[in-house]
């Protein structure tokens, strides 16, 4: 065996051993609940504690959820009521809870979208992807031909519509499914109301098309992007479209300082992508990893960085058993 062909299979081995140990070790940062159960696990696992949130962000959050459980307390039939009391748990890590709340909703309300958008999106969060696309498939069908509506506390032009498409798009793609994942999210880009949305949704576009093997349409999709568009809070993703067009070296999004643990996960998950692109397997997969060690387990970036790196352990061990 040469010194090249070698290379493979030591790097399979040495992910295989990663991986083994990530399922009997906590994850980096986990705590146990209440209860000691987790939250979730990982796809390689791992049991998935909710992360300790600053003192502040905390203290205003039990506030809220505690103001949104008087008001289920008092009107526990209202559908606003308990969409919110679920969003005010899924706040604090308690995702189980909030997708309880939100089947309680269902239950009570089985013709409101709002709630299989928002248990579709923590499905994902806890690695359900089959469930998150089946729920998210479910609200596309309720809203079809009916008037959309803004997102609760969503930015300035986030609607329903282009929410349930947006993470339908996700699931699809963390699902391996890049065709449909494209598709989804080109239905968000015609739903979208602010640019925003048009950037995250072309984001992840051309990562599905990439993903999919469609680099011309994918270069499309770049360009329908003005160079000056502002954006307010989709600036991870912008930075991402950038660094796909060569503004901005790779490198640039790799560098945590000043950002936020999900603008970390995002821009990171975005510069293993291009590495990945360009047959740079090897970094890919030290970048996917090295996201993965991060103590907030929900941005989509993580999940999606998890995703990547069990579909190339997969690969690599396929290719090590027919040797």
């Amino acid at each position: 065996m040469t010194h090249r062909s070698a290379r493979p299979v030591l790097r399979t081995l040495a992910l295989l051993a990663l991986c083994a140990l990530a399922a009997c070790v906590p994850h980096v940062g986990s705590r146990p609940g209440p209860a000691g159960r987790p939250e979730a696990r990982s796809l390689f696992g791992q049991p998935l504690y909710p992360p300790e949130l600053p003192l502040e962000a905390r203290q205003r959050a039990e506030a809220q959820l505690d103001s949104a459980r008087q008001a289920y307390d008092a009107a526990p039939d209202d559908a606003d009521v308990i969409l919110t009391y679920g969003r005010r748990l899924a706040a604090l890590g308690r995702y189980r809870e909030a997708i309880g709340m939100w089947t309680e909703g269902i239950g009570k309300h089985p013709r409101d979208a709002r709630f299989y958008r928002y248990r579709g999106h923590r499905w994902i969060t806890l690695r359900k992807f089959d469930r998150a696309v089946g729920d998210l498939e479910k609200a596309e069908r309720l809203l079809r031909g009916r008037p959309d509506q803004p997102e609760p506390d969503g930015s300035p032009g986030t609607t329903l519509q282009q929410s349930v498409w947006y993470h339908l798009g996700i699931g699809w793609y963390l699902r391996g499914d890049f065709p449909r994942a494209a598709q989804a999210f080109r239905y968000a880009m015609a739903a979208s109301r602010g640019d925003d949305q048009r950037v995250a949704s072309t984001d992840w576009l051309y990562m599905s098309l990439r993903r999919a093997g469609r680099t011309d349409e994918a270069r499309a999709a770049l360009a329908a992007i003005p160079v000056d568009v502002k954006v307010t809070e989709s600036r991870s993703y912008l930075q991402r479209l950038r660094m796909y067009r060569g503004e901005i070296p790779p490198d640039s999004l790799l560098d945590p300082a000043g950002k936020t643990n999900i603008e970390v996960a995002t821009q990171s998950y975005g510069a293993g992508n291009w590495y990945l692109y360009n047959g740079r397997t090897d970094d890919a997969e030290q970048v996917f990893w090295k996201i993965t060690q991060a103590e907030n387990w929900a941005p989509f970036g993580y999940i999606a960085a998890e995703a990547d790196l069990r579909r190339l352990t997969r690969a690599d061990a396929r290719r090590v058993d027919r040797r």
